[in-house]
């Protein structure tokens, strides 16, 4: 078996990953030998390994030592990570989390005379709930005088979105998702009040920065010229500036605006008997099936991804279009140490191969390879709130994973009654018969289980 190279890993002429035989190989060719030769010197690897901040990551350079590749001079083998997702898929508590990450690297790689020499929030992975910084190639060396090269992609991908959230509670991640360098400076001051722009903080990281911003597009030269002219930065210097970035992050907090989908987990139009019949039905599932990763299309505050994991999931990927819910969730994970991943998840609209050549980063689709997925009360939101045709809702949910649990929820629901009544029965082919024929024409019903008299809990097998 070849090696395969990643589609979105092109950007650094140092080195590029690679899959081989379901392993993360990444060849450090010619323009990083030296880079790489000098962390290795200084052991600094294993040392940010060790604490918890870089990827695990070993050399195999003789195992491959055959293998003719051009400018090949060293190769890594990094941790395998079970599910890859990105910026605009996290709610604020996980960009937060994951900007504190990388600026503690920093400071703990000032400390060891190494540097980051960019600040890509693409660089940290999570696994689990925990954050992990994944680009061996991004440390160098550091010399004394030397500037913050990321700080301005810092601002971009990590506080500006943040900032967006904090002080004027708009959600960052459609936009996000559409700009993947994140949001610019001057595009964040612009929509910034005089009241806003008071903050110290504020002026020094956004006003200020986003006048240099608009100076370079009109006069690069003069920018040019001012970056040349700057007196070099003492490492003191440097780590001020880290360390008062991160006071300021660790204060943000959002901005939180009620959505409808809040207090569905205590609120909704179903008794708590029912609640706790799809809590055991869950539990009974995974405890027979113990799926390596089971998804929760839907998964609001993650009460059914938690009931997995408790009956022997080993992990739970939870999508939900609610950010309000998925930052509960994903700090209920941290609080209780769970392995377990909440995820901003937009069904009409999800994440589609991006990035050049539409390669860059994958789609959710291409990212779906999970043992088993559960879907509860979910299916009518798709087919009654979004007119999606019940055959492509059912065979889309069935495409995610080979085994599951879906519910089904009948228009004498007072949920779907409610929602009817917006629009009118306009959805013939929604009723019992299709669902359960639907699932037939892609798998098998392993079981059926009547929740109530308007809901039934299909559990499937996909051909």
């Amino acid at each position: 078996m070849e090696l395969l190279k990643n589609p979105g890993s092109f950007r650094d002429p140092a080195g590029q990953i690679y899959k081989y035989k379901g392993r993360i190989i990444r060849i450090i060719k010619k323009f990083g030998k030296e880079r790489y030769e000098h962390i290795k010197q200084k052991k600094i690897i294993q040392d940010s390994v060790d604490n918890n901040f870089l990827i695990p990551t070993k050399e195999v350079t003789e195992e491959f030592k055959d293998l003719k590749l051009d400018q090949g001079h060293y190769f890594l083998e990094h941790q395998n990570i079970d599910y890859i997702s990105y910026p605009y898929e996290w709610s604020f508590s996980q960009l937060k989390t994951a900007a504190l990450h990388h600026l503690n690297f920093q400071l703990f790689l000032l400390d060891r005379d190494i540097k980051l020499i960019d600040s890509s929030a693409y660089n940290i992975q999570f696994i689990d709930h925990k954050p992990i910084f994944i680009d061996v190639l991004s440390l160098d060396k550091y010399s004394e005088g030397d500037y913050w090269t990321g700080h301005s992609q810092f601002l971009q991908q990590f506080l500006n979105p943040l900032l967006l959230r904090s002080i004027k509670g708009i959600q960052f991640n459609e936009w996000y998702k559409g700009s993947l360098d994140g949001i610019k400076t001057s595009d964040l001051n612009d929509m910034l009040s005089f009241k806003d722009k008071l903050s110290l903080n504020i002026f020094l990281s956004v006003v200020l920065l986003s006048k240099f911003e608009k100076e370079n597009k009109i006069d690069p030269k003069k920018a040019l010229k001012k970056i040349k002219s700057r007196k070099s930065l003492s490492k003191n210097s440097y780590k001020s500036i880290l360390l008062q970035l991160k006071n300021w992050i660790q204060k943000l907090k959002p901005l939180t605006k009620k959505t409808d989908w809040d207090t569905y987990s205590i609120s909704n139009t179903y008794k708590k008997e029912e609640e706790d019949r799809k809590l055991s039905i869950v539990h009974n599932f995974s405890k027979i099936h113990r799926p390596g990763i089971i998804a929760d299309i839907g998964c609001n505050d993650g009460i059914y991804c938690c009931e997995s994991l408790k009956a022997g999931a080993n992990k739970a990927i939870g999508f939900d279009i609610d950010l309000n819910s998925i930052d509960r969730a994903y700090l209920n994970s941290v609080k209780k140490n769970l392995k377990f991943l909440p995820l901003y998840f937009n069904v009409m609209n999800p994440s589609s191969k991006l990035g050049w050549n539409e390669n860059e980063r994958e789609s959710f689709i291409d990212r779906s390879k999970f043992d088993a997925i559960i879907s509860l009360a979910f299916v009518h939101h798709l087919t009654l709130a979004n007119n999606v045709p019940l055959d492509q809702a059912i065979k889309w949910l069935m495409k995610i994973a080979p085994i599951g649990l879906i519910e089904y929820v009948d228009k004498e629901d007072e949920t779907v009654k409610r929602m009817l009544s917006l629009k009118g029965d306009i959805f013939p082919d929604y009723n019992k018969e299709n669902f359960e024929k639907n699932i037939l024409v892609n798998g098998s019903i392993v079981n059926k289980i009547d929740l109530s008299k308007t809901r039934i809990l299909y559990e499937f097998k996909k051909n």
